[in-house]
């Protein structure tokens, strides 16, 4: 049988090397408190705490203007889509309930974020244009480019020094 013991570590020098890592710890927390996030557990913390959520890709020829997204766990109902303009305008929110009940316990979690992505389309597309799919997850959009935007591109030629 193993033995803890509650004595903090000794680190090089003397100084203990609990306080240093619980003091990271609180500063952690306290940033997190801060910025204004949901206290999340890691997974979920870095998918809704970075700027690239959710994920996507693009793609786009002389004639269309294609967007996918990977929104896990976003329900259908939760995603916000809208052109402004010229940008398009992803917005979503996830929320999670999980909840055990046993004898001795009774546990009740909430994950919970929100994501806004702008993507600068260079034109403004035709009302009717635009095609949504919502699958697994997996958002994809297909805009159709107005035969205007074929018009503003204009080819610059790049001379040597």
């Amino acid at each position: 049988m193993s033995r803890h013991s509650l004595t903090p570590r000794q680190g090089n020098g003397g100084e203990s090397a609990f306080f240093p890592s619980f003091q990271r710890e609180m500063n952690r927390l306290l940033d997190q408190f801060k910025s204004g996030f949901p206290l999340l557990d890691d997974d979920a913390q870095s998918v809704f705490s970075g700027a690239a959520f959710p994920a996507i890709d693009v793609r786009e020829n002389d004639d269309v203007f294609e967007v996918s997204a990977e929104v896990p766990g976003v329900k259908e109902d939760d995603l916000d889509i809208t052109i402004s303009g010229k940008t398009l305008i992803l917005k979503g929110e996830k929320s999670a309930d999980h909840e055990e009940k046993e004898d001795d316990y009774h546990l009740i979690e909430r994950r919970y974020g929100s994501f806004r992505r702008q993507i600068p389309l260079g034109f403004a597309p035709e009302e009717g244009a635009v095609d949504a799919q919502f699958d697994d997850g997996i958002l994809k959009l297909k805009i159709t480019k107005p035969a205007t935007a074929k018009e503003d591109v204009q080819k610059i030629s790049i001379k040597k020094g």
